[in-house]
């Protein structure tokens, strides 16, 4: 199964990501985790700051557009095949330079995607 990183991720299990991440698990998903705070969300760790990856294949973010400049230089360093901007982190801006450097803007909800077969 290819990679999934998770940016905004959160120990709190009422969030958004901390779901992403437990369904992605469910549906046999290896999953890199990222947080303003290091944790972990069901035996994964969250890993705080830009760690070095390889091997990523899909981003999906939750981290609204504001915070998102702080990652653009990151997440197209690690040349994913797919950007998936969950609900409220829509960014034309970010969008534009994905689709420059040949990566996938999806606007969708991961968690809507695993749950129809369409991830």
């Amino acid at each position: 199964m290819a990679k999934t990183l998770v940016i905004g991720a959160s120990e709190k299990p009422e969030k958004y990501a901390y779901k992403a991440v437990e369904r992605l698990l469910s549906h046999h998903h290896e999953v890199v985790a990222l947080g303003i705070k290091e944790g972990n969300v069901l035996g994964v760790p969250i890993l705080s700051g830009k760690p070095e990856l390889k091997g990523i294949d899909t981003v999906t973010l939750y981290v609204g557009p504001a915070h998102q400049p702080a990652y653009y230089d990151y997440i197209l360093s690690l040349h994913p095949r797919r950007v998936i901007f969950n609900p409220g982190t829509e960014n034309p801006e970010f969008v534009q330079q994905l689709e420059t450097a040949g990566i996938q803007a999806e606007e969708a909800c991961t968690l809507v995607m695993l749950g129809i077969g369409n991830y």
